[in-house]
């Protein structure tokens, strides 16, 4: 079937429907746009989403990752900015193997429609004008036709009036012939008018028209394959990603699959162990009876219950109670004079300021004397555990140093043998310089690791003794009758690890039972008031050291913020603990503002406990 048979008369009709044919063209490369556009923004989105919960460098988040669930989740973001970046794949395939070749298909398509109407319309013109031309020849031979037949009707009717002359009647008959000559001519001008109009007709309608309806088709039909293939092409496009989105899937499947919750528990463990012992038992206290003591000359000791001192038995300390935990208060023991004069020793000025601040749970590094932020090079802030572990990961930095150090003498040595071979090719002299340098780096940073290696032994050493912690908490007080206040920093120095023992060699004879020394903590005097405060959220107080409160609750201020977003304040006397300064408006009073003392913020009952 071809176009120029069987619509040989709908010229109008084709020009309609190939103008639609290309509008549905351009309207499938505008959704092919949206589509790109669609996928790359997407695919922008999820990079965005996966970039925002990325570990942050330098940040808790970075810790975390140790744990194989964390891992997992960044393995997880991971897989989705390279499943992003198939979508990207995927905009940029439409936009160049289907947006940019349909395009140009368009323009092309547009151009040859153009010129074929055009050759069609110039087809009808040249046919009409033939038309034109018959129908004037036509109408002029019928003209010719009727003043012919009135001329001859008017010589016959001269000629049959006698009362006409003959030059009258001649002169009609000349009229007749001249008007039957034009006829003949007209007749035979528009006999050969229409036989060209029939012929230029028939080329008309069986040549140049089907042979450009002919080109109009085939235009139409490859229009249309395009399309098709261009379809094909949209869904192949989507089809080549599939495999590699599926791979994608597979990783975050797998990375799901590698989560062990009995490795991540044990990697808290890792983190957070202290290697402190857990307290022990508390003594009974027996206050039925008055108790006795006895001096010896180098300790206090026991008294048993017949009365008579246990020279060997020394008074056994405790557990050690971490700090904000309250103590329920008893009565407090009639004192013997010993107790007296030993009251007096510990409450001596110098004394009350390191005790003091023990029983309100303040880092050692206060009574040291070192500012708040910063950390001993030791770690002996932290517990032996985590000291352990800063101190190991400090010597494998070191040691990694040293070999960087090496590997550098090592090639310089090279060179310097090199450049004395050739000295052209350099000066020796300057790379000996360079070696004396390295060799000076080297010999420091090998100091550093004996140093840090030291210290490490020193816990490892002491980790593995059961009875450290005993002896870390029953020698917490012990110290010499005359010793400064500077005591406190030499007690630091002879124990690295920043805990309250002491080596045997270096603990003094004084020693005092732990209720003597609950009592002198029960007689400290509580803070005062210096103003109060209203909660204006709740609070719940579940970390050590803080107290929850209820909205619009009213409360007593002791201590005010010391700019870590923290306030101390007092419900009653045995209620007392930290809330948020955001949580709660404080009304000081002016003549007690600024007095509060030494006391632990929640942020430093976390690094203590860390």
């Amino acid at each position: 079937m071809s176009w120029g048979t069987e619509l040989w008369d709908q010229f109008d009709n084709l020009e309609k429907h190939t103008q639609w044919g290309i509008e549905v063209l351009e309207k499938y490369i505008k959704f092919v746009k949206e589509r790109t556009e669609i996928e790359i923004n997407y695919a922008k989105q999820l990079r965005n989403l996966s970039k925002k919960y990325q570990t942050k460098k330098n940040s808790k988040e970075e810790e975390e990752s140790k744990y194989t669930s964390c891992k997992a989740f960044q393995n997880t973001l991971n897989e989705m900015s390279d499943y992003a970046g198939q979508h990207e794949v995927i905009s940029e395939n439409m936009s160049s193997q289907i947006m940019t070749e349909l395009i140009r298909f368009v323009q092309e398509l547009k151009q040859e429609r153009k010129s074929n109407f055009h050759e069609g319309r110039k087809a009808q013109q040249h046919i009409e004008t033939c038309w034109k031309q018959l129908e004037s020849s036509k109408r002029r031979f019928e003209r010719d036709c009727k003043e012919a037949d009135r001329a001859q009707q008017h010589f016959e009717k001269m000629d049959a009036d006698i009362n006409v002359t003959k030059a009258d009647v001649e002169k009609a008959r000349q009229q007749a012939q001249i008007r039957h000559q034009m006829s003949d001519d007209s007749k035979g001008d528009y006999s050969s008018v229409l036989q060209k109009f029939n012929g230029e007709q028939n080329e008309h309608y069986h040549t140049h028209m089907p042979s450009i309806f002919q080109k109009l088709q085939d235009m139409e039909e490859k229009r249309i394959a395009r399309l098709g293939e261009s379809l094909k092409m949209y869904a192949e496009i989507d089809r080549q990603v599939i495999p590699i989105i599926g791979k994608c899937l597979d990783g975050i499947t797998k990375s799901a699959e590698s989560i062990n919750e009995k490795q991540d528990s044990q990697t808290v463990i890792e983190a957070f162990k202290s290697g402190f012992e857990p307290p022990g038992d508390v003594d009974f206290e027996d206050f039925t009876q008055s108790i006795k003591r006895t001096v010896s000359d180098t300790s206090l000791t026991t008294t048993k219950a017949d009365g008579k001192t246990d020279p060997k038995t020394p008074g056994k300390s405790r557990g050690k109670l971490w700090p904000f935990i309250k103590k329920n208060k008893s009565p407090k023991q009639q004192k013997e004079p010993l107790s007296h004069r030993f009251n007096d020793f510990m409450t001596s000025k110098p004394k009350i300021h390191c005790f003091r601040s023990l029983k309100r749970g303040l880092s050692l590094k206060l009574c040291f004397g070192f500012h708040q932020g910063a950390t001993p090079e030791d770690f002996s802030n932290l517990p032996p555990e985590q000291r352990r572990k800063k101190l190991q990961q400090k010597v494998d930095e070191l040691n990694k140093d040293i070999q960087k150090e090496i590997d550098q003498r090592d090639a310089l040595t090279k060179m310097r043998d090199v450049y004395l071979k050739n000295p052209q090719m350099g000066d020796a002299g300057s790379v000996g310089q360079k070696l004396i340098e390295i060799g000076n780096n080297i010999e420091k940073l090998r100091v550093e690791v004996q140093k840090f290696e030291s210290w490490l032994a020193e816990v490892e050493g002491r980790l593995p003794v059961r009875n450290d912690s005993s002896r870390r908490q029953s020698g917490l007080y012990e110290t010499q009758n005359t010793a400064p206040v500077n005591n406190c920093a030499q007690d630091r120095e002879s124990s690295p690890d920043g805990s309250y023992t002491e080596d045997q060699s270096q603990e003094t004879e004084v020693k005092v039972t732990p209720t003597e020394f609950d009592d002198d903590f029960d007689d400290e005097e509580p803070l005062p008031t210096i103003g109060t405060c209203k909660a204006l959220y709740p609070f719940d107080g579940e970390n050590e050291g803080t107290i929850s409160v209820s909205e619009g609750e009213i409360l007593k201020v002791i201590e005010e913020d010391k700019g870590d977003g923290w306030t101390r304040i007092r419900r009653s006397e045995e209620e007392e603990g930290y809330v948020p300064t955001s949580y709660i408006e404080v009304y000081l009073d002016k003549n007690a503002k600024g007095q509060s003392g030494p006391s632990l913020r929640p942020s430093k009952i976390k690094e203590m406990h860390l």
